[in-house]
Formats: C-alpha cells, sequence, structure tokens
C-alpha cells in the first residue's frame, strides 16, 4: 500500500498531530500539501481543503489508515507519544492474533491504527482464510514490556509503511463484487454482512471494507477526509494488466502513463502506480 491522502481544515494542527504525536516526519510541504513519513517513505499526505464542510455522519469513506512498524519498541514508543501527547484520541487496542493494534482518532475524525505483524510463521491458515480475533491487549503492559530510553528519546527512528487500509462501505457484497472480482484481491476474512478483508500475496490484509458504521451509506459527496488511497504494484506489467481488466468490467479509470485512478462504488477514490526502482 502506498500513501493516504487526507483533506484537512487546519492542515498546520494536522501536521502537528502526525509529526508530534503519530511520531511521522515532515518530509516536504509545498503549499497545501504536506508529505508525511518515515524515512523517505510517505505515509499520510494532508491536503489542506478549508473550503470543505465534514463527512456526513454514518457516511462511506476512510475507517482508519493503519501504519505497521518493524518492531513491537517503536510501536510502542509511537503508542506511548500519542498517549502522552494527545491522550484524548486513544479509542481502544486488541490482539488480532496475526498482530497487535492500538486505536486512535487524529483531531479531525479520521481512524488510526498502528500495529505490529508477528512473523507470517505465526499465522493460521484455513480453506484460504486466515486466523484472526479481537483478544484484549493492555496499552500499559504493552509499554511498560516494549518501551525504551531509545523510543522516548527518540521515537521517530525506525522504519514504517502503510500496512493497510480500512474503509467504511455501504455493504459487502458490492464491496466484494469490486475490490475481489474486478480489482483482483483475494478474500482472505469474511465477517458475514458486516466485513470482508483483502490481501494479495499471501498478507493478512492489504484493505478492508466495514459496513459498522455506513450500513446502507451510498455515493461519498466531497467533503473533508479519505481524498485518494495508493496501491503500489511491483512492476508495469501489473499496472497494464489492471488496466484491461477495469476496462473489461466497464469501470470508469483515469490514466496518465504512470498511474491508474478510479473510484470504487462509494467514491472512494483509488491510484494504483507502480514501485519506484530500488
Amino acid at each position: 500500500m502506498g500513501a493516504v491522502t487526507l483533506r484537512v481544515g487546519n492542515l498546520d494542527r494536522m501536521i502537528a498531530y502526525y509529526r508530534d504525536a503519530v511520531t511521522l516526519s515532515l518530509l516536504s510541504q509545498d503549499g497545501p500539501l504536506a508529505v508525511m513519513g518515515r524515512g523517505t517513505t510517505p505515509i499520510v499526505i494532508l491536503q489542506h481543503a478549508p473550503e470543505l464542510a465534514a463527512p456526513e455522519p454514518r457516511s462511506s469513506g476512510l475507517f482508519h489508515t493503519a501504519i505497521l512498524f518493524e518492531t513491537q519498541a517503536q510501536l510502542a514508543a509511537a503508542v506511548y507519544s500519542v498517549a502522552t501527547k494527545h491522550p484524548g484520541t486513544f479509542t481502544g487496542s486488541a490482539d488480532h492474533l496475526v498482530s497487535q493494534a492500538f486505536y486512535f482518532t487524529d483531531p479531525e475524525g479520521n481512524g488510526i491504527e498502528l500495529y505490529w505483524d508477528r512473523d507470517r510463521t505465526e499465522w493460521s491458515w484455513a480453506h484460504g482464510q486466515v486466523e484472526m480475533a479481537t483478544l484484549a491487549l493492555d496499552p500499559n503492559v504493552f509499554i511498560g514490556e516494549h518501551l525504551t530510553e531509545e523510543g522516548v528519546s527518540d521515537p521517530g527512528a525506525g522504519n514504517a509503511i502503510v500496512g493497510h487500509v480500512h474503509l467504511s462501505v455501504g455493504d459487502v457484497p458490492t464491496a466484494r463484487a469490486f475490490y475481489v472480482d474486478r480489482l483482483g484481491f483475494e478474500a482472505t476474512a469474511n465477517f458475514g454482512p458486516s466485513a470482508l478483508f483483502v490481501s494479495a500475496g499471501g498478507y493478512h490484509h492489504h484493505m478492508a471494507m466495514n459496513t459498522w458504521n455506513s450500513a446502507g451509506s451510498g455515493r461519498r459527496r466531497l467533503a473533508l477526509g479519505l481524498g485518494e488511497v495508493d496501491i503500489v504494484l511491483p512492476g508495469a506489467d501489473g499496472l497494464g494488466a489492471l488496466t484491461e481488466r477495469m476496462s473489461h468490467f466497464g469501470i470508469a479509470t483515469r490514466h496518465d502513463g504512470q498511474t491508474l485512478g478510479f473510484d470504487d462504488p462509494w467514491g472512494n477514490q483509488i491510484v494504483v502506480r507502480t514501485a519506484l526502482p530500488a
């Protein structure tokens, strides 16, 4: 997954939150656009759009951007940072068997997950479905076990990426038809009519779609919140094949020769690009 673009009403406040609390760096800023990330990897792109209103209640859009850390120590440093600087933004935590996760809401209501993956050898699969659960995870115990002196003094050290993106949608069957049957992801976890997890390459999930706060919602109106979800493919052949696939299904696309853009059934903007050469 590539960076997630958020349309924001107060750019300075949002930069400060993602920099000072979530421990991302301001990689670049060009007028109304601020790129936040780790090292050279963009994670969240903040697009200043003060003319827009907040999204309507129970509408489709972003459920959360999930930021994946390499180690439990790095995750503990980020969780401790948010907990000490913006404790009111913490919304929960869970052990999902494949991962340990902590949840927050940024100052403009966008969901954030900070998490660490267990090694893939510890994941359990049955009939193409990954075993996941929601078990209790005490944030104070986790921080006590994994926070280091370095994590306190330099919480932004180490790499992180967008591990997955979780969307709020109107219904799961339509989400499956679009993201699995058309876009080509594999379904890795099904939660009846309420949620679907999908991935590529055997990951537990790169994207998820749920109806927990948005059942029955239709196409989004232009508003603050989710602007764009980036999906990164390993090579140009994959982008060409996807272009043909979307054309076959009659899905309108935007193609500039480098990226392929399209909307999902709820108006969530997806942009697919190829990875930059190493």
